[in-house]
């Protein structure tokens, strides 16, 4: 099986920057922000910039362009001011990777703080409709994120993500076709999920049929955990020096539906004081190192 893997890349200084990054990793696809993740303004793109991206994308051979929305954006929140700027936010950045011309738009679903569960995922849902009529994208979907659950975050479950999912495609079909979903492995891991164990891994192999829409979950974050099974706290480690551990990865490359997708590092970057490499490269190599036989 050929795995599809690279990383969350800098675009500092120009977003063509970042496919030079991740082919420097030596990156099969990456992940970008196109804006500032910290911040609610964003100067629209220019012209130049995205022919620019676009062609430095077509000349490298990276295949599955995707970008991570802000960390402000929370369509789960009760408050009305914070619930139509995250909306406006979420357009911004739909039509921005529609513009250069990705595939997927990473979300977070939010937290739903002061009121409740079910009042959030309504509110996610509400939102993501919304978001989607404004925009009316033609390629880039929408993909909710697994979260660790810490506090009122909601997407700790998957079905709660499939909830959110069905909702959506019921209510308006072509939205539900918009949409989708990114898979995190230390996320699970710390939502409560032992796919670190054979059992534990076919288990939440089986959820995934069970409580997500076929064919939703289209991308997967690739991090150890520096935090326990059920811990709840998202904190990435390297591949195969956290929590999870090697083996964990090897299943997950090795799975015939899940193996095929394309997966991206969000492990810390730098340099390995100990090897003098740089992190991203000795993360791909410990992933394609596995045995990929299968389970």
């Amino acid at each position: 099986m050929k795995h599809c893997l690279g990383s969350h890349v800098s675009v500092a200084g120009g977003l063509h920057l970042g496919v030079q990054r991740a082919l420097e990793a030596g990156c099969d696809c990456l992940q970008i922000f196109t804006k500032n993740a910290n911040a609610w303004a964003a100067k629209p793109l220019d012209p130049a910039a995205i022919t620019a991206w676009r062609e430095a994308l077509q000349a490298s051979g990276l295949k599955h362009p995707i970008a991570h929305t802000s960390y402000l954006i929370n369509l789960g929140t009760p408050d009305e001011t914070l619930f139509r700027k995250s909306i406006d936010a979420l357009v911004i950045e739909w039509e921005r990777a529609e513009a250069l011309g990705l595939e997927g738009l990473v979300l977070h679903p939010g937290a739903y703080t002061t009121s409740d569960e079910e009042s959030g995922v309504r509110r996610v849902v509400e939102g993501l409709i919304e978001a989607f009529s404004r925009t009316q994208p033609k390629l880039c979907r929408v993909l909710l994120e697994n979260t660790a659950g810490q506090g009122t975050t909601l997407g700790r479950q998957l079905d709660q993500l499939g909830e959110m999912l069905d909702r959506a495609r019921a209510a308006e079909p072509k939205c539900g076709a918009a949409l989708g979903v990114c898979l995190d492995t230390c996320h699970a891991f710390a939502a409560g999920y032992p796919i670190h164990t054979d059992d534990g891994f076919r288990d939440f192999c089986q959820r995934i049929r069970d409580e997500l829409p076929a064919d939703s979950v289209r991308a997967l974050h690739l991090n150890d955990s520096k935090k326990p099974l059920g811990s709840r706290v998202d904190r990435h480690e390297h591949i195969g020096r956290g929590e999870l551990g090697l083996e964990t990865f090897r299943r997950l490359l090795a799975h015939p539906q899940l193996g095929c997708l394309p997966g991206y590092l969000e492990t810390e970057k730098g340099i390995d004081p100990e090897s003098g490499r740089d992190w991203d490269q000795i993360n791909l190599e410990a992933l394609r190192s596995l045995d990929q036989s299968v389970v």
